[in-house]
């Protein structure tokens, strides 16, 4: 089965999804399944991985609730106030939603570098496990440091980074990020989707010898068993079509194995979500 393993949906409401700014006119619109089916069916993907975009409990019930409805969602990343004492009894309530298969929250948003560190939030973050439970990392590169020593608190816990820790590719840097990428990669409880490139270039003048050296890191430091591929569809339309950034993701594959290739396109992402894939 191919799973392309990061994209979202949303009724688009200005209000709700204040970060499209004037710049991304391109999402100011719904993206629902049907939307998505056409992209999937014409690259011959067979699952989804649906991801939070906006941090609410009505989001996470909606998008659970979609899954039940479309057989293609094989999975969903949803999002729980973390840093709340209480957050069992939040957890708790999707007990019986077997789709909801990891956690996230926006902290490349948060105006505190060292959010990712806070102890409220590391506590809310340490019992995931006890749900069987993945946390997606969403950082940009200067992160790095601290979601390091982040993850060293959590050694059983399953952990993917999105976007590749969104480097620098627009500025051509590739240090510190690589430095850090390889570090991290030495924790084997951290997973890593190759996904969400092409937005952190220039929208409109990236080329594939831009993001090629960044894939290389990535394949270096992860290698095929710990990278899953990612559209980040919608988001991924400010700056490659869905068919285009697939198709350039299969040239980045293509010197490797049939078989490490079907670890990006589908087996890394059933495993770290425990993803059922017979259906």
């Amino acid at each position: 089965m191919r799973i392309d393993a990061h994209h979202h949906f949303w009724r688009y409401d200005a209000a709700e999804y204040g970060w499209i700014d004037d710049s991304m006119a391109v999402l100011r619109r719904d993206f629902l399944p049907n939307d998505l089916g056409r992209e999937i069916e014409s690259v011959g993907i067979d699952g989804v991985v649906s991801v939070q975009a906006r941090q609410s409990f009505e989001e996470t019930h909606w998008l659970l609730q979609l899954a039940d409805e479309e057989l293609r969602i094989k999975g969903v990343v949803g999002w729980v106030p973390l840093a709340k004492s209480n957050v069992r009894e939040d957890l708790d309530l999707f007990c019986d939603r077997s789709k909801l298969m990891a956690i996230r929250h926006v902290v490349q948003d948060e105006p505190d570098d060292n959010f990712i560190l806070r102890n409220d939030f590391n506590a809310g973050v340490s019992i995931l496990k006890d749900y069987q439970l993945a946390y997606d990392i969403l950082i940009f590169e200067r992160h790095l440091p601290q979601a390091i020593e982040f993850v060293d608190r959590h050694p059983q816990q399953v952990f993917v980074l999105d976007h590749l820790a969104k480097p620098r590719v627009k500025a051509g840097e590739l240090e510190p990020w690589r430095t850090n990428i390889l570090r991290l990669a030495q924790r084997e409880n951290v997973y890593c989707k190759l996904s969400g490139l092409v937005t952190e270039a220039d929208w409109q003048a990236w080329s594939e010898p831009q993001l090629t050296p960044y894939v290389d890191v990535v394949l270096e430091a992860f290698g095929p068993r710990r990278l899953m591929f990612g559209s980040d569809w919608p988001v991924c339309l400010l700056a490659a079509t869905y068919r285009s950034w697939y198709e350039l993701c299969r040239r980045f594959c293509a010197p490797l194995s049939t078989d490490e290739q079907a670890r990006i396109f589908g087996g890394t992402a059933a495993e770290a979500y425990r993803l059922t894939t017979d259906n």
